[in-house]
């Protein structure tokens, strides 16, 4: 599929639930991973203050990351308050430059969520101002209100990502149509299974949805209609196809 993978999630866990066991698989297979999350998710705890729950939430990714071999970011936005603005889109797109991925996996373009959307919409910004001719001598004053940020991008090389893909979430459904299926074999699942269910969210123990089972079951079904055990669906904008049609 490819050998460096970016995934990037609204909250702690999105990208872990729902790319987790795509990333376990490449990981395996020799390739590099890095999940970026927007906000921790701090906000998703029913008993817990925001301010406990983002230590528990940062230490569950950095535990799930460890555990399948990826790298792990956070970003220090809030909970349910996720802007799309050009000030996350640039921080965004230097790590794209740091870490140069051939994909980049991301959240559908409708959720119930808003946190979700804007996630998507960060990716696709991130992607077009990472791929920009970007000169350190430019006047950054004149052409956004983030002019450090956008100076710090200029500092690394500009970098093209080949495929985007949209990750299947329960929460993404409006308008999901997967185009992509990818098996995911036994070793890749129990590694996903032994990593995620140290998130307690995961578990049901916050608002009591069962992620776990959904997604497994969700893996069995993708499966069933990729011919597979087990299998993740994507949604992918490529172009179409260009052939020549010819009689026999």
């Amino acid at each position: 599929m490819n050998r460096n993978v970016l995934a990037i999630g609204a909250h702690i866990g999105d990208m872990d639930l729902t790319a987790g066991p795509t990333l376990a698989k490449l990981i395996l297979e020799g390739a590099s991973a890095t999940i970026v999350a927007l906000t921790p998710g701090e906000r998703g705890h029913p008993r817990m203050s925001p301010a406990e729950y983002k230590k528990q939430k940062i230490a569950e990714g950095t535990a799930f990351a460890d555990a399948i071999g990826a790298d792990f970011v956070v970003f220090d936005q809030s909970d349910g308050f996720l802007p799309a603005g050009d000030d996350v889109a640039l921080e965004l797109a230097r790590i794209i430059r740091e870490k140069q991925p051939d994909t980049i996996i991301t959240h559908w373009k409708h959720s119930i969520h808003s946190d979700h959307e804007n996630a998507a919409v960060l990716a696709e910004r991130a992607r077009f101002l990472a791929g920009l001719p970007i000169d350190p001598t430019d006047d950054f004053a004149a052409v956004t209100p983030y002019p450090a940020l956008a100076a710090k991008l200029a500092e690394l090389p500009r970098h093209g990502v080949r495929s985007f893909l949209h990750a299947e979430n329960w929460e993404d459904m409006e308008g999901f149509t997967p185009s992509l299926y990818v098996p995911i074999p036994d070793e890749a699942f129990y590694r996903w299974v032994s990593a995620i269910r140290h998130q307690a969210f995961a578990r049901g123990e916050t608002y009591g949805f069962r992620y776990i089972d959904y997604y497994t079951a969700l893996m069995t079904t993708r499966g069933c209609l990729a011919s597979y055990p087990r299998a993740c669906a994507f949604h992918t904008n490529q172009a179409p196809e260009i052939t020549k049609l010819a009689g026999p």
